[in-house]
């Protein structure tokens, strides 16, 4: 059931629920990364769901279904990671209250990045976390992080803050025999379906980030980087990475795993690309059953 969610300021949210077949495992929250939409992930969703969660995904503040930050543009933008933080804290408030044990988060990129930090904040609690290249350092090609962040900070300051870094990319081709990026997924049926999708629904598709998400996004890296905050997370963890990733950076995943106590971690190999959950079925498939796994020791109903 698609509806809306209003945030504690009163922003709407645009939001899924899907009842578990049987209701026999607990609660399951998706949390999806920049640009992602709930549509893009029906496929997990619905695999949770006939696995017997009661699954729930929400539209991040400021895309998807859930209205733009910038009045009318398609940009990514942001001025703070606060605002995001301050809507998981509230949602997953209302979730657990609402709903049943046990309670497990399933995070994308910039959503696990996100997630991490309001574990480490004390914002939320879960019974189980899985995430997939969680964004906790961004490649920025041969630039270090702190040159990369000094650079965004620098366009913010002269006035560039809702201007797009870089080009804004052109709508994917929907035509069968056009050559698709691999930046994402290898996956090409996934690929055009997300274009056909969002060619049908631009209100949903989100362009390229700002120059002020880019400082943001440098700001809370820096702040997670510091000691003791992921060493305060308690959940037990599963985090999924690719040595293929183009995204963000796989050193930084694995160094940022080490820090969270017990913590496990699995690096696919250099075929693999960022978006693991919407990868070729091989891939994906194998990441759904370590999640499910992963879960069942973890959180599974006495």
């Amino acid at each position: 059931m698609m509806e809306s969610w209003p945030a504690p300021d009163g922003w709407p949210l645009r939001r899924v629920r899907l009842s578990g077949r049987g209701g026999a495992r607990g609660s399951l929250l998706f949390i999806g990364g920049r640009a992602d939409h709930i549509e893009k992930y029906d496929e997990a969703l619905i695999g949770w769901a006939e696995q017997g969660w009661d699954v729930e995904s929400v539209d991040w503040r400021g895309q998807g279904g859930s209205g733009r930050l910038i009045q009318g543009s398609a940009l990514g933008h942001a001025e703070d990671f606060g605002c995001w933080l301050e809507d998981i804290e509230a949602y997953a408030e209302d979730w657990h209250t609402r709903t049943s044990a046990p309670h497990v988060i399933v995070a994308h990129s910039m959503g696990g990045h996100l997630v991490l930090r309001a574990l480490a904040e004390g914002r939320i609690t879960a019974d189980a976390v899985a995430l997939s290249a969680p964004m906790l350092g961004i490649r920025a090609g041969p630039l270090p992080q702190w040159l990369a962040g000094g650079i965004a900070a620098a366009a913010c300051a002269v006035g560039l803050g809702r201007k797009a870094v870089g080009r804004v990319r052109e709508a994917l081709s929907v035509d069968e025999g056009t050559a698709l990026p691999t930046v994402l997924t290898h996956d090409r049926e996934r690929l055009l379906r997300e274009a056909r999708f969002e060619l049908e629904r631009p209100d949903v598709a989100l362009g390229p980030p700002t120059w002020g998400w880019l400082r943001a996004a440098f700001r809370s890296l820096a702040w997670m980087a510091r000691p003791d905050t992921l060493e305060r997370i308690t959940a037990p963890m599963l985090i999924l990475a690719s040595a293929g990733d183009r995204v963000v950076s796989t050193p930084a995943i694995i160094r940022a795993a080490a820090r969270v106590p017990g913590a496990r971690i699995h690096v696919y190999g250099a075929d693999v690309a960022h978006e693991i959950l919407r990868e070729v079925d091989a891939v994906r498939d194998d990441a759904l059953a370590r999640i499910d796994a992963f879960f069942a020791e973890y959180a599974s109903r006495p």
